[in-house]
């Protein structure tokens, strides 16, 4: 159900996509030009990004959960407060921090000079693209976490957080844990940042036009959650079609788990794109030749292949024992159906913190009537995990990021990297211990959520000049820090598989 927030006018009239190239293009022109001037503009931008997203454009009562200057207490000591205020605050979907910088100019040639001789002298923020623009960014997204985490009694965590930067880009970050706690890079941190040109997408409208009316649907682990299941419901029917023909349990989810392997892998780049799926439509007509055909993939998967005659390209080396026992089970034509249906979906979207779980009951024949109802959600398992293992290192991550950034300023870039590389040592040094880990979905999100801020420590780091390339080989978050214990034996092995 969409997220409606109390007090909201009705949403306005979308804008027609037949009325789009005009104003949007006076609307680029008009800002991209726009002179540093954060208080005056903000303002104004921001009402007419809404018109032009077709979106209310802000109230004036604070009581309705959608104005400027939303104001909020932020306590600096027991008892006491400074009184803060959102730039831009929208009831259950955003927090928005405005800020604008200067773009890069031309140094004063001598004429302007002679004229205005204080042309050359006047001092001047951060110059975008520059590593000063992105730190003050960075703070700027500390600044609006600061105020999500103290909004009012009574008003519900922001899934978002906008970063503006007044006529030239908009940073997205976002947390569907409901929590307002752990705001990572949305929708990943290649395109979290959408500048200015690029709302001449319409996707990339659409996505902000559903930040403000309907942020919750964005949540990748609905659309996840879904396929997930429908994904665990296929192999279902096929581990029962299986264990009715004669074959055991054990050997039915040995073989099923090497086949998912292979539509995980081909849908995220591991294999060639589709070439699991096409081996397998190639076979339906003649499905005898399903057994030496796939007991010939698993061994070169196994082994690793220069040139694989059956995928036309050079296969990886699948280190991880999976592929060691390369038995196949025969299935007839109605059983190789299935798993072609299976291997349509899009894997990529799988969720593994559920997938562990739904592809148990699926291999269980005890289980099996459990498969739509019952799992742990996504959102449960980061409810425990976030602030147990997440959330502090989040914190000192924050304190570190400030010192690093200080001593960046002073012009001590060596003490600046000192301090990253540091926190790096401690996450790097990180053990995580699940003493009942079932099939792995709290390692697996834990492990997620780590590698998200080793990715923002590394990114740091860069701005500092270091360079960490080389010693990601052998230093670096991975799947050794993250531990289990299971007593049920095909729980132990599909958390391999998840992890």
């Amino acid at each position: 159900m969409p997220c409606v927030a109390r007090g909201f006018p009705p949403a306005s009239r979308p804008v027609a996509t037949a009325e789009l190239p005009s104003s949007l293009e006076a609307f680029l022109a008009r800002w991209s030009s726009a002179a540093a001037s954060e208080r005056a503009n903000a303002q104004l931008f921001l009402t007419e990004l809404a018109d032009l997203l077709g979106v209310p454009r802000p109230g004036n009562d604070h009581a309705g959960g959608y104005t400027f200057e939303f104001p909020v207490k932020i306590p600096t000591g027991p008892g006491t407060f400074t009184e803060g205020r959102i730039d831009l605050y929208r009831r259950a979907s955003y927090v928005l921090e405005a800020k604008q910088f200067a773009g890069k100019k031309n140094a004063p040639t001598g004429l302007a000079l002679a004229f205005d001789p204080a042309a050359g002298k006047r001092k001047a923020g951060p110059v975008r693209g520059s590593e000063a623009w992105d730190s003050a960014m960075w703070e700027a997204k500390g600044q609006a976490e600061r105020y999500a985490r103290h909004l009012p009694a009574g008003e519900p965590p922001a899934p978002f957080l906008l970063v503006v930067d007044v006529g030239h880009s908009i940073e997205v970050y976002a947390d569907f844990t409901q929590a307002g706690r752990a705001y990572t890079h949305f929708p990943d941190p290649r395109s979290f940042r959408i500048r200015l040109a690029d709302l001449r997408d319409a996707a990339v409208r659409e996505r902000l036009r559903r930040i403000w009316l309907d942020p919750l649907s964005l949540d990748p682990a609905k659309v996840s959650a879904a396929v997930t299941r429908e994904i665990a419901g296929y192999l279902a029917l096929l581990a029962a079609s299986l264990e009715k023909a004669g074959h055991t349990p054990k050997l039915t989810a040995e073989f099923l788990t090497r086949c998912l392997f292979c539509m995980f892998a081909e849908d995220v780049g591991l294999l060639p794109k589709d070439g699991f799926l096409h081996l397998l439509e190639g076979l339906r007509a003649s499905p005898e030749g399903f057994v030496p055909t796939l007991r010939q993939l698993f061994d070169e998967m196994q082994r690793g292949q220069d040139f694989s005659t059956l995928l036309r390209k050079k296969i990886l080396r699948f280190n991880g024992g999976l592929f060691e026992d390369a038995s196949v089970l025969p299935l007839d034509s109605e059983q190789l159906a299935i798993l072609i249906q299976a291997a349509h979906m899009q894997w990529k979207d799988v969720e593994p913190a559920i997938f562990g779980t739904l592809l148990e009951r699926a291999l269980n024949p005890g289980e099996r009537h459990q498969l739509g109802a019952h799992f742990t959600p996504r959102a449960y398992v980061e409810r425990l995990v976030l602030p147990a293992v997440i959330e502090p290192l989040r914190a000192a991550w924050e304190t570190v990021r400030v010192a690093a950034a200080t001593l960046a300023n002073r012009g001590d870039f060596k003490g600046a990297r000192a301090e990253v590389n540091a926190f790096h040592d401690r996450l790097c040094a990180v053990t995580v211990l699940d003493p009942a880990c079932g099939s792995g979905n709290f390692l697996y999100v834990a492990l997620q959520h780590l590698k998200l801020l080793e990715g923002e420590v590394l990114d740091a780091a860069a701005q500092f000049g270091e360079n960490f390339k080389l010693e990601l080989e052998s230093h670096t978050i991975g799947p050794h820090q993250f531990l289990g214990l299971e007593l049920n034996p095909r729980a132990a092995s599909i958390a391999e598989l998840v992890l």
